[in-house]
């Protein structure tokens, strides 16, 4: 409905807009002809009537449809005397979306989303005429699971993510491709980072696997990244966890490794595999389990929760299923994450090398009482948990 592509195709009467015309053999289009360029100047002028000047405090800007075009085809003042509308600013619509109607330029992209892709309906088009707004049903806030979408798809910055609000200007971001780990799905993101922080993830394109969205939850699983990393290795002795050298705490874990297997036979040690690691950094634990350690004893420690029928998968991590393709799970006749921990009870099992803290919430409320009457525990993670403590 903006009308920005209007393109001349030979043969027709008028110009059409190109998103809504189906193509066909042996049409030509003209995309920038003299007639194009000023049906477009004409558009983007009434775009731009009622549309506030706030470029610098936009979080949209620097990725703004609006600000492209103002650019390709706007004038360089306005024609019009009387005052922008008044309308809503920093609406606050859904537990994770807040709203800017004067922004707005009422091209229907969040409705289409609420009602084509999740199905849910919380936005709509009210009023008419010059007084029509964009907003939510009365007591239907923007909460479904896939809400942070709509600000994606906004052309304009009238939606936008309250976690990315005000967080950073767009162009000091670096993107770097990659995968959302927070559930098995494997949806296509793109993580923005700067200063040695990540500030989003946004979805990359993939039609096969998430198309051009993500769930809320992936989105905003990249704290942790930011928050209470552990920066250098750590031994515990006695009740004190003291920081060491990498060289200091390799030697001590493959000595403490070492000594148990040899004591008391490779039974006595178990692996817990985390399924958040890559397919190269597992294919390499596979090494050191069966050729260093020779433990047969090993799972995947996969946590679940809630599913739906479009992204979200019961599996919440990236790579349970890398894993188990490599053979790091317990498969029909191996050691599983009960029998282990049915192990650690009756003192067969005396050490456990754990990957990753999803142990930790499997086992619940005992997993302290567990983990306390292993000889030996390494532990390798990337932030301080209780697990590592």
């Amino acid at each position: 409905s903006c009308r920005m592509c209007l393109v001349k195709v030979e043969g027709l009467p008028k110009l059409t807009i190109s998103c809504n015309t189906p193509v066909r053999d042996g049409m030509v289009v003209d995309t920038r002809g003299p007639e194009v360029t000023k049906a477009r100047q004409g558009v983007l002028e009434l775009l731009l009537v009622n549309h506030p000047l706030d470029c610098p405090i936009c979080d949209q800007a620097g990725e703004c449809y609006l600000q492209d075009y103002a650019f390709e085809y706007g004038r360089r003042e306005a024609r019009t005397q009387e005052p922008r509308r008044k309308l809503l600013k920093r609406v606050d619509v859904g537990p994770r979306v807040v709203l800017d109607q004067e922004r707005c330029i009422l091209c229907r992209r969040c409705v289409r989303f609420c009602k084509e892709i999740t199905e849910t309906r919380e936005l709509g088009v009210f009023n008419l005429g010059d007084q029509s707004v964009v907003d939510i049903f009365p007591d239907e806030p923007l909460a479904n699971d896939y809400s942070i979408n709509t600000a994606d798809i906004c052309p304009v910055g009238a939606l936008l993510s309250k976690d990315f609000h005000h967080k950073m200007r767009v162009w000091f971001l670096d993107e770097t491709e990659s995968i959302c780990p927070n559930c098995s799905n494997g949806c296509n993101v793109k993580v923005g980072a700067a200063r040695g922080n990540v500030y989003r993830l946004l979805p990359r394109r993939n039609d096969q696997v998430n198309d051009t969205w993500m769930c809320d939850a992936g989105r905003l699983g990249y704290r942790f990244v930011n928050e209470n990393r552990l920066r250098a290795p750590g031994i515990r002795r006695g009740a004190i966890n003291t920081a060491v050298s990498w060289d200091e705490a390799l030697h001590e874990a493959a000595t403490l490794l070492g000594d148990l297997v040899r004591r008391a036979e490779p039974s006595a040690l178990a692996t817990i595999v985390s399924p958040h690691l890559t397919n190269e950094e597992l294919f390499t634990l596979r090494q050191l389990v069966a050729g260093a350690l020779r433990t047969t004893q090993h799972d995947v420690a996969v946590i679940t929760g809630t599913a739906d029928d479009f992204l979200i998968k019961a599996e919440k991590a990236a790579n349970a299923r890398g894993a188990r393709d490599l053979g790091l799970d317990a498969g029909p006749n191996g050691t599983t994450l009960a029998a282990i921990r049915d192990g650690i009870i009756a003192g067969t099992i005396r050490g456990l090398f754990v990957t990753g803290t999803d142990l930790w919430d499997i086992w619940g409320s005992e997993a302290a009482a567990l983990l306390a009457r292993l000889e030996v525990l390494v532990v390798v993670a990337a932030n301080t948990h209780p697990l590592a403590d």
